[in-house]
């Protein structure tokens, strides 16, 4: 494929239209910087929704990758290998609890979240079979799966895939007193994004997280904290939840725990509430594959150095404060975000987020537009300051175009 124009031709012609990706054909990528089949440049400002907080092509994570496939890439969980303890261990320690369940990607832990919180519900909490019930925010996002989607409150997402999966229940994000209000005594969980991702980088108001932890807490229920986009560096903590000393029953992770060279997802807790399987429940062939362990266990070291949250932080703090300034200016309606993350409601009359996306594109830049107006900004947290400035000059540009 010589050209854009060809690649994309090609790919409409024999792939599914479900997704409709800016018309940036890449060949190659190293750090924050990609490159497409003609040659041309961009900036990658989006870093995978987290997949790439350590950068296209990280030295580390290749090495360790490389490595592994030189002696073994998958047993299937018939057999032991011997990367898996290693990486349960560490992972488990990582999260401050005792156990993990390895899956691949993001919407299999969350289905693996909600099969444990089920579980836990009726065989250490006394819930009646089949009365299960899992409290969810509206203008979540937590992945596609028919169960998943049928708690979606996005009709794009959910629209013709019924008959829905029951035993959810939505209440608004950051309520705390509807979500009191939704806890029944067959209550299993609260499952949320600690930071709204695809809704927007929506951030709940101050207090809301403990609030939730201490009503789970008094109410005998699990809280589930999804932090597959938001955890791992992204906001300046290794878990989001931890901006405000919050610690879940069960953390969700995955994106950033492959390190954008393989999927690796999982969900971590203790013994009492990952201890309620037994052989045959639950599982996935290449759920804790070796090389998917051999990359896992070095991120996990990469995040025990503190440097990427260190970066998140300063270089969050800088990103918010460049774009609090456009806020100012009337062609930014609102930033959210923490963290080197941020969403920015871009004034209507300036174009949508789709339009924004594509000039930011021109001008070698690569975002990705959400719901209307909004533009997401996440770059990897291995980018430079005089890149993440070059990239907001560019975002200026834009704006002072209209």
């Amino acid at each position: 494929m010589s050209t854009t124009s060809d690649a994309i031709r090609s790919a409409e012609a024999h792939s599914a239209h479900n997704y409709h990706p800016l018309p940036v054909v890449v060949a190659s990528a190293e750090g924050a910087w990609m490159t497409d089949v003609e040659g041309r440049r961009f900036l990658d400002m989006l870093a995978g929704y987290s997949a790439l907080n350590f950068g296209h092509g990280n030295r580390r994570l290749i090495d360790a990758a490389k490595a592994q496939l030189e002696r073994v890439t998958l047993t299937s969980r018939a057999f032991h290998h011997d990367r898996f303890a290693e990486f349960c261990g560490q992972l488990a320690e990582l999260c401050g609890k005792e156990m993990v369940l390895p899956m691949n990607t993001g919407a299999e832990a969350v289905e693996t979240a909600v099969k444990t919180a089920r579980k836990w519900g009726y065989r250490v909490k006394g819930v009646p079979d089949g009365m299960a019930k899992i409290v969810v925010a509206a203008n979540n996002f937590h992945g596609r799966t028919t169960t998943i989607v049928s708690f979606s409150t996005d009709p794009e997402a959910r629209a013709d895939y019924g008959p829905y999966t029951p035993g959810f229940e939505i209440v608004p994000y950051g309520d705390l007193t509807a979500l009191s209000a939704a806890v029944t005594e067959n209550t299993v969980a609260v499952l949320l994004e600690p930071i709204q991702g695809e809704a927007g980088v929506l951030v709940p108001p101050h207090g809301y997280l403990p609030g939730v932890r201490e009503l789970t807490r008094e109410r005998n229920v699990l809280f589930i904290a999804d932090e597959i986009q938001s955890g791992l560096g992204r906001t300046g903590k290794t878990f989001a939840c931890e901006h405000e000393d919050v610690v879940p029953d069960l953390y969700v992770l995955g994106k950033a725990l492959g390190g954008g060279v393989v999927p690796v997802s999982a969900v971590v807790g203790s013994a009492e509430v990952l201890g309620v399987f037994r052989p045959g429940e639950h599982g996935s062939t290449f759920g804790g594959n070796p090389l998917a362990c051999a990359v896992g266990l070095e991120v996990i070291a990469m995040l025990r150095t503190g440097e990427y949250q260190q970066r998140a932080t300063e270089l969050g703090e800088h990103l918010h404060h460049e774009l609090g300034l456009l806020a100012g200016t009337g062609a930014v309606e609102a930033v959210r975000g923490r963290g080197l993350w941020a969403g920015v409601d871009i004034n209507p009359s300036y174009g949508t987020g789709r339009q924004i996306s594509e000039q930011l594109m021109d001008r070698g830049v690569l975002v990705k537009d959400t719901h209307g107006s909004t533009i997401r900004i996440a770059p990897p947290l291995v980018i430079s300051k005089e890149d993440l400035d070059w990239g907001l000059d560019q975002l200026r540009a834009v704006l002072a175009q209209e």
